[in-house]
């Protein structure tokens, strides 16, 4: 069938993609590689994908360039599912006998609930979801096909056996030729990676069980499954010579340092490359480790401290101390690795101390560039399970875990602290760690380097600022 990968429309500034982590509008306008899509396209001859959000594209232009196909397969989340029903309904009318499915992890833990909520659907995929998108594309009878649930004609749903997760990571084609085909690279921005970027995974799933990831806990599964090392390498000198625009490459994997043999010889074939690149990290990586991947290209790690108090980070499973994180911290001030640091308001434990707590550590590490979080119990995860449990959050009611315009919300609320405080806090921790005059000077140093990192940071200085007075309104 002639097939469309499609992230259908949404807020103006919805970073929702296939490859966002917290589907929600973001104090600086984002959009990461629907890399999700983009690897079942990659293994559909004659498909496309379309990133709306990324593109701009209107409803009416998405729905016209959809009509054209025979199976539109449409990324979802918890926050836009209702609006992504809306597009597959409005789809349907205009051309009844077009195929519909949605995938994602919304989809993967609620497959029920999410085709009753429409007959616009047809069907949904579970779990690592390309191979059952490549047989539905193939015209594969849907009872065949593992890891599927759809409508029968009768109206009623039927669920089959579950898909096998993915062994030979190396078998999945590369996903870097299907951006080059069908994106726009200079759509794709994230404020603290070099412009334009590209991002890729080298595996899949996370032995880290913190309690409020959500990939690990709904579609990708707590092994870490790699791709091969010579595999990876060829897939970023293919980048390198086929899109000599992208200035960085991050590695998307949840925790990429995970295997330190495996990341140094990564590092060394990298630095052969000689191509800048970044990657996500737990704050634990040794600095004989740190010290080879600076050496050969790293840049900047993507860094998730979550919080500055020990008690919230053993509630939520982190397997990290503050004390390990704040050494590693300085491991990579000594070695020159830039960090941007990723902290959550409103984890299981939390009260106007250990927001106070975190604060405080945030600017004690000082890592470059921060965000900042609100706990979102995304169905499907254990803090989904333990909100529920404890009455933070009621069962089966809708889960507002973004406003109207798409801006993040506390949806947890404690006896003690309500999620209209940990809101709040979020803007006081944003104003607390950048306007310090150790922290302005920092980031008007590096304006002063560079024109094109001085125009950067003007624009989303004015972002930054809108989102703030947003915030607080």
């Amino acid at each position: 069938m002639k097939t469309l990968f499609l992230q259908a429309p949404s807020f103006d500034g919805f970073d929702g993609g296939a490859g966002s982590r917290y589907q929600a509008k973001r104090e600086i306008r984002s959009f990461w590689y629907p890399t999700w899509l983009a690897q079942p396209a990659a293994l559909i001859p004659d498909s496309r994908v379309l990133d709306a959000p990324a593109d701009g594209t209107s409803v009416e232009a998405t729905l016209d360039i959809a009509a054209q196909y025979d199976l539109v397969i449409i990324h979802t989340s918890t926050p836009s599912f209702p609006s992504d029903a809306l597009f597959a309904e409005h789809l349907k009318k205009r051309k009844p006998s077009v195929l519909i499915g949605l995938v994602g992890a919304k989809v993967a833990v609620d497959p029920h609930n999410s085709l009753t909520a429409t007959e616009a659907v047809d069907f949904v995929c579970r779990e690592e979801f390309d191979y059952t998108c490549k047989d539905v594309a193939d015209g594969k009878p849907f009872a065949e096909i593992l890891g599927l649930s759809y409508r029968l004609p009768d109206g009623s749903v039927e669920h089959n056996g579950p898909r096998p997760m993915i062994e030979n990571m190396d078998e999945l084609p590369f996903v870097a030729p299907i951006y080059k085909r069908d994106l726009k690279i200079e759509n794709y921005f994230i404020g603290y990676l070099n412009y334009p970027y590209a991002s890729i995974y080298t595996g899949r799933g996370c032995r880290s069980r913190c309690t409020f990831c959500l990939w690990p806990q709904t579609v990708g599964g707590h092994r870490y499954r790699t791709r091969s090392v010579e595999n990876v390498l060829e897939e970023v000198k293919w980048i390198r010579d086929n899109m000599p625009e992208v200035k960085e490459i991050m590695f998307d994997d949840d925790t990429f340092t995970d295997f330190k043999p495996r990341v140094e010889e990564i590092a060394r074939g990298l630095g052969k490359l000689g191509v800048t690149w970044s990657c996500n990290a737990k704050a634990n990586v040794p600095y004989s480790t740190l010290k080879i991947m600076k050496e050969n290209g790293l840049r900047l790690l993507l860094v998730g401290y979550e919080s500055g108090d020990d008690q919230i980070l053993l509630n939520i499973k982190k397997g990290l101390r503050t004390d390990i994180a704040r050494r590693f911290s300085e491991d990579c001030r000594k070695l020159g690795i830039k960090i941007h640091g990723t902290f959550i308001l409103g984890l299981p434990g939390e009260t106007t101390e250990t927001i106070r707590k975190t604060i405080d550590y945030a600017k004690e590490i000082n890592p470059h560039t921060i965000q900042v979080s609100l706990a979102a119990p995304y169905p499907g995860t254990a803090l989904y399970k333990q909100a529920v449990e404890n009455g933070w959050l009621e069962e089966n009611k809708v889960i507002n875990l973004v406003s109207a315009s798409g801006v993040q919300l506390a949806a947890i609320s404690y006896p003690h602290l309500s999620g209209e405080e940990i809101y709040h806090h979020l803007e006081k921790f944003y104003k607390e760690f950048y306007f310090r005059p150790s922290k302005i000077w920092e980031i008007v140093r590096e304006m002063l380097s560079s024109w094109d990192i001085m125009k950067r940071r003007l624009r989303e200085g004015v972002e930054f600022f809108r989102f703030l007075r947003a915030h607080e309104a």
